[in-house]
């Protein structure tokens, strides 16, 4: 094999429509920004957010601002060049920064069902539960478990080699693309994958799907229907965001080597990496009264007229 020392990799899925993929993402990641920058910046001044729930949800919605600004802004400038590229060090720095992202959200995700499962089922005790310093830890420990397993994907994708011009399949670099585009075998990265898969973003999940069965219990036994419909409605956002995010991860990383388009596949990750973090913060606002509150009240101290609608 013709195995050279890659310097860049050429992205292919830029082949058409770059006007309306620059309008398209564009409008996304400015969307991305102002939702999440106004829920970090709610969560932060307005004392009434000062909860454990409302605390992991500015941890959610600064790993979305990381999503997006990890992908976006070399996905805007690709869409104005001719031919779209990126180097062999920013294609690694991407993916690294990505799969922390994914790891830490997985992890934080069921960190927030065990928020939420404690909140429902021992409401008395909630604060006692999880009181700021447990919160700070838990968070941090998140951030470091993905961390972690980016590294270790990260270490192991800059050992593989490419053969001739590297071409990849993709909208951005991930560790997918990166291993049907190298000549050299992946049989170690896809091993470190499946069992990432396991570690990473099964387990997580089963810890989702135990919290929402408890969850679901205690609901049931409530005796009044207002009750029941107000412990539904605190978790039905994040019971959403859980699954959409985890479909569109296990479809991104567990998906067969052979067999998916690539547009197919760009379309996946494209989902996962840039719509869903767009998407986290309008799922978690519009039927959250407080974050609405928070939202008046902050508009009335700057002497803002009226408020907005929909609490």
């Amino acid at each position: 094999m013709n195995q050279t020392q890659v310097t860049e990799f050429v992205l292919l899925s830029f082949s058409h429509g770059r006007p309306f993929l620059f309008a398209l993402f564009l409008a996304i990641y400015l969307a991305t920004l102002l939702g999440n920058s106004a829920v970090l910046s709610l969560v932060s001044l307005d004392p009434h957010l000062h909860s454990p729930m409302y605390f992991f949800l500015s941890h959610l919605s600064c790993l979305d601002l990381c999503y997006s600004s990890v992908t976006v802004p070399k996905i805007l400038a690709n869409a104005l060049r001719p031919e779209a590229t990126i180097s062999y060090g920013g294609c690694l720095a991407q993916a690294f920064f990505l799969m922390w992202c994914a790891g830490a959200e997985c992890a934080l995700l069921a960190l927030m069902a065990c928020d939420r499962c404690a909140a429902v089922c021992q409401p008395l005790r909630y604060a006692r539960l999880l009181p700021r310093r447990t919160c700070a830890s838990a968070a941090a420990a998140c951030w470091l478990w993905g961390l972690l397993d980016s590294a270790l994907h990260t270490l192991l994708a800059a050992r593989l080699s490419f053969c001739g011009l590297a071409r990849l399949q993709h909208i951005f670099c991930d560790v997918p693309p990166l291993l049907e585009a190298a000549c050299s075998s992946t049989r170690p990265n896809e091993l470190a994958l499946h069992v990432s898969s396991v570690f990473v973003g099964l387990a997580p999940f089963l810890l989702v799907v135990t919290s929402y069965l408890c969850i679901l219990a205690t609901v049931l036994r409530m005796p009044l229907a207002t009750s029941r419909r107000k412990a539904f409605s605190t978790c039905s956002a994040h019971l959403l965001v859980v699954t959409l995010y985890f479909v569109a991860a296990n479809l991104n990383y567990n998906r067969p080597s052979s067999g998916a388009s690539p547009a197919a596949d760009t379309l996946v990750s494209v989902l996962y990496c840039i719509v869903i973090p767009m998407l986290n913060p309008l799922i978690y606002s519009l039927r959250n009264r407080e974050v609405w509150g928070a939202l008046r009240r902050a508009l009335r101290a700057r002497g803002t007229p009226g408020s907005p609608g929909g609490a």
